[in-house]
């Protein structure tokens, strides 16, 4: 293994989180550990990991929940890391997308082996992937990659300025989902966010303005009272 690839783990458990990340920074991985669901999409959003180990039994927003998001938007192999061992869990855990399951306690032989396997069998469907996020939603596709939001037939490029780009790909990797103003910072610019930056709320007010003039009607970022906003418009994976 050259030592390159990025993991991220979902764990609340902070002695097995420091195990299994010390194991794999000493075979030459780069491990970022989250302890929930929100810590973790605050590290999606910065990057993509190459593999994702995932607990079941988190604090709010369950491992099979996350799971099942995280297969909507992308293809990033997860191995689930559970103490929950019983047939119908396993089951579940690989009908919401995840691609190899491990039961606590592991071995970390065993470990290592199944992340180098995901590893190996991924690395070409990752790189094509991310060659080409692209996403449809109401009139419009989005290329994350090369930063261009279009409408109409034929495509015209929607004009957005870069912070206002961020927050649209933001809401477009995560539709249907709450998300507070302070996620939305997080997301868009991690840690350089200032918790009481009020100029999302107008960044986002342009967005909304800019898309309504080219869709009428479509209400596609909406508020959520005492909550946040939400992305109503449906999300259509792309391919190049």
């Amino acid at each position: 293994m050259t030592g390159q690839n990025q993991i991220l783990m979902v764990e609340d458990d902070p002695e097995i989180a420091r195990l299994v990340a010390d194991l794999l920074r000493r075979e030459g991985y780069e491990v970022h550990v989250a302890d929930n669901a929100q810590t973790m999409d605050g590290q999606l959003g910065r990057s993509m990991p190459d593999l994702m180990i995932l607990d079941l039994m988190l604090p709010g927003e369950d491992g099979l929940a996350i799971c099942r998001r995280l297969r909507q938007t992308t293809d990033v192999p997860i191995l689930i890391l559970t103490a929950k061992s019983d047939e119908i869990d396993r089951v579940l855990g690989l009908e919401m997308g995840a691609d190899d399951y491990l039961v606590k306690p592991f071995g970390p032989r065993e470990l290592l082996a199944r992340v180098r396997a995901l590893l190996r069998r991924s690395q070409g469907r990752i790189r094509v992937q991310a060659a080409g996020r692209r996403y449809q939603f109401d009139r419009f596709v989005i290329d994350i990659e090369a930063r261009i939001v279009e409408t109409g037939d034929p495509p015209v490029a929607v004009d957005l300025t870069t912070s206002e780009f961020d927050l649209l790909a933001c809401f477009v990797q995560r539709p249907r989902r709450v998300l507070s103003r302070d996620q939305i910072l997080d997301f868009t610019r991690g840690r350089t966010a200032d918790p009481y930056d009020r100029t999302v709320d107008m960044q986002i007010s342009r967005v909304r303005r800019k898309l309504e003039a080219l869709s009428p009607g479509s209400n596609l970022i909406g508020t959520v009272r005492n909550g946040g906003y939400l992305f109503t418009g449906t999300v259509k994976a792309l391919t190049k």
